[in-house]
């Protein structure tokens, strides 16, 4: 149990039957009336984001999320599936449990598979990835100054913009949780 004078950014707990994660939150005390925290929730599975105010003394339940190191093998159309290294179990989860988390992954790559009460709501992937482009229009010597990007596209099929400079089979860096190329490697 947590009482809302309590909360810090990160936590989850159980509210209105839901997993929350407090992504913002602020004690008031305003010079009249008593104090209350104001908060952002982010609801875990669907992702919508709610504001709400709460006493300090109000209980919650606290929601413990278990992320786990998975490998990521293949998909077969609908299922992706993924394997547990310690113990070889496999697990398919469709395309709407995923989303495009995976759209910067290759197969074999080690993700975080993270659920609640045994429920896989969502998958993590790494922060940073190397990947190799595809196809993109070719570079130019000379074309560092300016900023300009173009789209290229690396081997998972996704579209990055990169700058200029950066040609066909390069290996490049990404930020998932952004889609920006950061650099080459």
């Amino acid at each position: 149990m947590i009482t809302a004078g309590d909360f810090k950014n990160g936590v989850t707990i159980e509210y209105d039957g839901n997993v929350c994660q407090i992504i913002e939150f602020q004690h008031v005390k305003p010079g009249k009336g008593a104090a209350f925290v104001r908060t952002k929730l982010k609801n875990i599975i669907s992702g919508g984001v709610v504001e709400t105010s709460f006493r300090p003394t109000e209980k919650f339940e606290t929601a413990h999320i278990d992320r786990k190191d998975m490998q990521y093998l293949y998909n077969d159309g609908d299922l992706f599936y993924f394997m547990d290294v310690e113990n070889y179990e496999q697990i398919a989860l469709s395309e709407s449990d995923i989303g495009d988390a995976l759209k910067f992954v290759k197969e074999n790559e080690m993700v975080k598979v993270c659920s609640y009460k045994g429920s896989v709501f969502s998958v993590e992937p790494p922060l940073f990835v190397e990947l190799a482009i595809t196809e993109t229009e070719p570079g130019f010597k000379g074309d560092t100054a300016t900023g300009a990007t173009k789209p290229a596209t690396v081997e998972t099929g996704a579209v990055v913009s990169v700058p200029l400079f950066v040609n066909q089979d390069d290996v490049i860096k990404i930020d998932t949780r952004t889609g920006e190329y950061l650099s080459r490697v």
